[in-house]
């Protein structure tokens, strides 16, 4: 029998319901010696696993686990000098801290649906709480990261069992916010 694959230490180890009036709390890194400290200031949305090859992932994990929060909500507060961008080319500009490696924040500064959202990582939150992981996107790229595509059918019903849809973009109803606002943008949709 084929060890499972680790999804990700919060997944793997069975997850709690979250707080449905959670208003935010402090990210920290994982450095002990002055870590990074990120106030989000209200609500997360679209908690997710996802296996693209450009989110963080805690050591051995396959998935990260990521939400999105309004930019106005992220506030460096202890520590933004160890900071830095990971890819200033890259549309997400995920800000690590460049001793321990853990992505604190990520703003989506180009115009696009996603601009004015910053990415972050809730399993770094020093509160608990947080909303759940209610899907998982770009299952399929775990395979560009290494996992044997012969093991992607129980990855999926391993997905599927903790209640996380996989999907190999993101979830039909972000997938056709983006559709609408670039239909939007272009003129197809006036509304």
């Amino acid at each position: 029998m084929e060890t499972p694959i680790s999804l990700h230490p919060w997944l793997d180890n069975g997850f709690a319901k979250g707080d449905p009036g959670f208003s935010g709390g402090t990210l920290v890194c994982a450095c002990t010696d002055r870590p990074v400290k990120v106030r989000i200031s209200g609500g997360i949305a679209h908690n997710h696993a996802c296996g693209c090859t450009k989110c963080w992932k805690p050591a051995d994990a396959t998935f990260s686990i990521v939400a999105v929060t309004p930019h106005e909500n992220v506030s460096v507060i202890e520590n933004g000098d160890k900071l830095e961008i990971v890819d200033p080319t890259a549309l997400i500009r995920r800000h690590r801290c460049r001793e321990c490696g853990v992505h604190m924040y990520g703003p989506v500064e180009r115009e696009h649906a996603f601009q004015g959202l910053d990415f972050i990582h809730p399993e770094r939150f020093q509160e608990r709480g947080w909303p759940e992981p209610t899907f998982a996107a770009f299952v399929s790229s775990i395979i560009e990261a290494g996992v044997d595509p012969s093991r992607m059918n129980s990855v999926r019903n391993h997905l599927r069992q903790l209640g996380l849809e996989p999907y190999d973009c993101l979830s039909p109803d972000l997938m056709d916010f983006i559709a609408a606002w670039t239909a939007k943008k272009s003129g197809v949709l006036t509304q």
